[in-house]
């Protein structure tokens, strides 16, 4: 060997390869405008809204007075008669979204190997009506106390534990809590687990909180439109918008491995391509909000650039300030007027942590069918809010890439890009 040679460095080592995007193979949806993923999926098409006004509780003596429900729900048509002692209405969407999910991705977790598949799900209000019940054995005659202990307990196993019991899912199992970008952050800790090495997650989100104690705390944060007509209650980026109405529900995916899905055959709706979060800055601190860099640090992680994204799904928060802030993140990204943007929760409320997972599934529909669905009773956006939003009528596209965003209240932000099959 000549000197030369000895000396020479040695090359250095190929970076390692960037894992596979996990697949979304299944998806459950329980939304005001339509139980099951196709019934909700044609109304959303067909614009059709499930905000009407309240029949879970009286709501004479409240100032807000609409939401949306979801329709013809009889859980017992849906779940053995055992679990509906021990559940209340978000776990019971839950437990139907999931089977949905898993029925819709031809898999059956229990016949995967042990601890092969877990469940990752995101809730942040569905324990109120829980807690509702508690009160009223507290105040009833020989009613029995349940700690504020064991009801947190219960919020932690109404999200994940019910359903892996239900279909033998003993991999991981975990519950996130960031409001209304919980379904989205619980897609990217499920994410995290498929990049460990499990196979199969059920994840997104769900919440319910119709009832007068989540009443009450809704109408706390001073957010509510007090509108008396569904079709002017929620007017995101509209220059009269006046705060939101609330719904229950949400969607469940089921998240898999590409390699494992391949391997039996699995028809995927699309990859899970980038994902990132950020925290605002604590109010009055002159801090500007992150919405914004988390929707370019999604894209960064996904390796693409604005001009790759063919559609965003807006938070659409339906307050002028927070409407402000959305459109000028979104204008600043990818200059103003210049990607369609769309927020199909105007049919259905916002969910809460429901909320983020149902758009991330009508975010893959669109992607499937090539379609944007439309935003609902709002006329074009307030001069000071400059984004192109799909209004009225739906816009057949060729799709490939679409960015969701969303805010969860306490300064949560979350940022999700999504890429055809």
């Amino acid at each position: 060997m000549s000197a030369a040679t000895a000396t020479e460095p040695a090359p250095a080592p190929a970076p390692p390869a960037a894992p596979a995007a996990p697949v979304v193979t299944g998806i459950g949806v329980a939304a005001p405008n339509g139980l099951g993923t196709e019934a909700w999926w044609a109304a959303v098409l067909r614009g059709e809204s499930g905000i009407r006004p309240l029949t879970r509780f009286d709501s004479a003596r409240y100032p807000a007075k609409l939401a949306g429900e979801v329709p013809g729900f009889d859980p017992a048509e849906h779940l053995p008669g055992r679990l509906l002692p021990q559940t209340d209405q978000v776990t019971r969407l839950a437990l139907t979204a999931a089977d949905e999910a898993l029925a819709d991705a031809d898999v059956d977790p229990a016949r995967l190997p042990d601890f092969a598949a877990g469940v990752i799900t995101a809730n942040s209000a569905g324990g109120y009506e829980f807690g509702q019940r508690e009160l009223q054995a507290l105040w009833s005659k020989g009613g029995q106390y349940v700690s504020a202990y064991q009801s947190f307990a219960w919020f932690y196993a109404v999200n994940s534990g019910q359903i892996s019991i239900k279909n033998g899912m003993r991999g991981p199992n975990s519950v996130i809590v960031s409001e209304q970008a919980g379904g989205i952050d619980a897609v990217a800790q499920a994410r995290r687990q498929i990049r460990k090495g499990i196979r199969l997650v059920v994840t997104g989100g769900m919440d319910s909180s119709l009832c007068p104690w989540g009443w009450a705390a809704h109408l706390a944060t001073g957010e509510l439109s007090t509108a008396q007509d569904p079709a002017r209650a929620y007017r995101p980026f509209s220059a009269d918008a006046d705060g939101h109405v609330v719904g229950e529900g949400g969607a469940l995916l089921v998240l898999e491995d590409p390699d494992a899905a391949r391997e039996r055959g699995a028809e995927p709706y699309g990859t899970v391509a980038g994902y990132a979060a950020t925290f605002d800055p604590p109010p009055g601190s002159g801090g500007a909000p992150r919405l914004g860099a988390a929707a370019a640090g999604a894209l960064r992680e996904a390796g693409l650039t604005p001009a790759d994204v063919d559609v965003v799904f807006a938070d659409a928060a339906g307050r002028r300030d927070a409407d402000r802030d959305e459109a000028r993140a979104i204008a600043d990204l990818f200059g103003e007027y210049a990607v369609p943007v769309t927020a199909p929760k105007t049919m259905t409320g916002r969910l809460a942590s429901g909320g983020s997972s149902l758009d991330l599934a009508a975010a893959l529909l669109s992607l499937r069918d090539g379609v944007i669905p439309p935003t609902v009773h709002t006329g074009p956006p307030a001069g000071d809010c400059p984004v192109d939003l799909v209004t009225g009528v739906r816009r057949p596209e060729r799709l490939r890439t679409a960015l969701v965003l969303a805010r969860g209240r306490g300064g949560f932000n979350a940022a999700m890009v999504l890429r055809g099959r």
